[in-house]
């Protein structure tokens, strides 16, 4: 798989251009575990130091859920994890974007709408219109 998705515009000092080389997924033949699908060691820390501080309840499901930004997620794995999954497992992994597998499930779960909108701001932003 293409570590890189930019090919590189030496005709410029824009480092990246427009196009886009899609990586061909190969599925791992072994399935992972789900416990090798993500870190959570630094995630757990921050669980057990909110539970254990003075801060009100309210702050504390706060702190919970912005804890769960310190979930590291091993991408490759989950594709190769996805590929060997019932399908509804399948189904709720492409819901949450843990994979996208082709452009209509980006469009329908609404990640290429917010696509189009970030090139949008961009483009504006070009024309001096942001």
């Amino acid at each position: 798989m293409s570590k890189h998705l930019f090919t590189t515009n030496s005709d410029s000092n824009n480092k990246y251009n427009k196009k886009i080389i899609a990586p061909q997924y190969v599925p791992n033949r072994v399935c992972p575990s789900l416990l090798e699908l993500c870190n959570t060691s630094n995630y757990g820390k921050l669980v057990r130091d909110i539970k254990e501080s003075d801060v009100s309840p309210e702050e504390k499901e706060f702190l919970l859920k912005a804890a769960t930004r310190h979930i590291v997620f091993n991408y490759a794995k989950i594709a190769d994890y996805y590929a060997h999954a019932t399908p509804e497992m399948q189904r709720l992994m492409e819901q949450s974007a843990l994979v996208i597998i082709d452009i209509d499930d980006a469009i329908s779960n609404g990640y290429v709408r917010l696509s189009t909108t970030i090139d949008k701001l961009i483009e504006e932003s070009k024309d001096g219109k942001g």
